[in-house]
Order: structure tokens, then sequence, then C-alpha cells
């Protein structure tokens, strides 16, 4: 039986043709589950789109931390009576989660006096208080992105002198999404729960 040339082309063709459209269907459902992956809970702290300037003086943004679970409180590093106590329940928390992996956990002090918190300070502060790991972090920003992340957290804070400020105690747990999940207020409280909290993010 004679081959017909053109017919076996038309063939050729169509398979050819079906096989870039099942590429381009494999190619579009990547992309697609790539970007639901990559979008940010209209809720997420991530939305915050300030700068914070690190003790060795780089900045990050808050979206820079997607992606790790972070436990914050916000202090300032001359205070000398509740924050001394937050800090030592941040200490205590991070044994008690007792997590390995350096990659996927953050504990983030936050200035509330970033006018007088200059990165010697905050370096000074880490290095008394045996915060020098790569899971702690310690940043400063303007007044304006400052209180903005302070409403954020609920934290009401104000000046009484020009190195004192009144302020709440508040522990707050976020999720790799950066959504709010779980806040320890006070300064007498277990923190127990706070760990389960954290636990349960990395799990």
């Amino acid at each position: 039986m004679p081959v017909n040339n053109e017919k076996i082309k038309e063939i050729m063709k169509k398979i050819i043709r079906s096989v870039a459209a099942a590429i381009m269907a494999l190619l579009i459902f990547i992309s697609c589950g790539k970007n639901r992956n990559d979008e940010i809970d209209q809720n997420s702290i991530f939305n915050l789109q300030s700068k914070w300037e690190q003790p060795d003086g780089t900045e990050i943004k808050l979206g820079d931390l997607k992606g790790k679970v972070l436990v914050m409180v916000m202090i300032y590093t001359s205070c000398k009576t509740a924050c001394p106590r937050l800090t030592l329940d941040m200490k205590e928390i991070e044994a008690k989660v007792a997590h390995k992996d350096l990659e996927d956990l953050r504990y983030v002090l936050i200035s509330i006096d970033p006018k007088n918190d200059t990165p010697e300070k905050m370096r000074e502060f880490l290095k008394n208080n045996k915060l020098e790991d790569k899971q702690w972090l310690f940043i400063r920003s303007s007044e304006a992105n400052t209180r903005e992340l302070a409403n954020v957290l609920a934290v009401k804070y104000k000046q009484i002198s020009p190195m004192d400020f009144s302020h709440s105690n508040i522990i707050s747990v976020f999720s790799k999404g950066g959504l709010l999940v779980y806040q320890k207020e006070g300064l007498t409280i277990d923190i127990d729960e706070t760990v389960n909290q954290i636990k349960n993010q990395l799990k």
C-alpha cells in the first residue's frame, strides 16, 4: 500500500499541536500554583511596607520574614522595669520551644524609642542579654512606622520623660503567613500556652 506523505504530515502536525498544548497547560498550572503561594492574606503583617533598621545598619521589610513564625515584643533599651521581664520571658519561651531550625523562626524585638535606640545600643542590648543567635532580631524605624506596627500589635505606649515610656506588655505570635495567632499580655502570665502556639505554627 503506497504511503500517503500528506496524511502522515497532517497526523504529525496534530500530534505536535497536542503536545504543545499540553506543555502550555502544564506551565500555566505551575504558574498559577506559584502565584497562589505568593499571595499574602489581607490581614497579614507582611502587607506593611515600612522599612526597619537592624543593629548592623541594614534595612529589612517585614515581608522579608515571610515563611517564618514570628514572636514579637515592643521594648526599649533604657527600660529598667517591664522590658527586662519581657526580654526574660522571650528567652524562656525560646528555651522551651527549643527549635533547632534557624530558618523558620524569629524572635523580634521592636524599639518604641527609635530616637535613642541606635544600632550601637541595639547591638549592646543583644550582647548583654545573650541574644546574638540568628533567631533574634532587633529592629527600629521611624516614629510613624513604629506607631503603625504598635497599632497592629495592639500595643499602646507613651513617652513620660526623655528616657522613659509607659507601654503595654504584650508578646505576639504570628504564623508563617504573617497572621496574628496568639498574644500573651502581662508580666506574670504563664508562658506555656505561648510556647504551645509557637510549636503548632512550626508544624
